[in-house]
């Protein structure tokens, strides 16, 4: 029995269809990793610097159009609030310095669960896919903390950034 508990509250359909296609680039990730095994790679191997290579070029992109390092910016241009309603985020605090989310839904988790993945290939993946986050991250001069994941059976995954010292 699998302990990974997700299931979206919010059903509006234009959100199910956005849902959808973050689905279809997760079930990408999860086919690319299994063929990779296939060729004796590890998943964290090759997806792991790609993955990371994507978020520190959408960082660079979103502080740009942000035109700034600060965290409320972040919100502004990543989290908006249709991307809230997707990953049904709650937002704590946001101060330039420090930003917490909680995320109540996972369409990533979704895709897997759907391919039939096992809890650890669920974890491994999203450990792969927070790569881009954390790497977003560190385009403002952020560390990204995860204190718990719904990949890993948690009801939420927190993400928390936090300006480097």
């Amino acid at each position: 029995m699998s302990i990974v508990k997700n299931e979206a509250s919010i059903k509006n359909p234009i959100i199910a269809a956005v849902r959808e296609q973050l689905e279809h680039r997760a079930t990408w990730l999860y086919l690319l990793c299994d063929e990779a095994s296939k060729k004796g790679l590890t998943w964290e191997d090759f997806a792991n610097p790609a993955v990371r290579r994507c978020g520190l070029f959408q960082g660079s992109g979103l502080v740009k159009k942000g035109g700034t390092k600060s965290l409320k910016g972040l919100k502004r241009t990543l989290f908006t609030l249709p991307a809230r309603w997707v990953f049904e985020i709650r937002v704590g605090q946001c101060t330039d310095d420090a930003m917490d989310l909680d995320f109540h839904y996972c369409p990533l988790v979704k895709a897997w669960q759907k391919q039939g993945c096992t809890d650890e290939e669920i974890s491994r993946l999203c450990d792969i896919a927070m790569c881009g986050d954390h790497a977003i991250a560190e385009s403002y001069g952020c560390d990204l903390l995860l204190p718990q994941t719904i990949a890993r059976g948690a009801d939420t995954c927190q993400l928390r950034f936090r300006r480097k010292k």
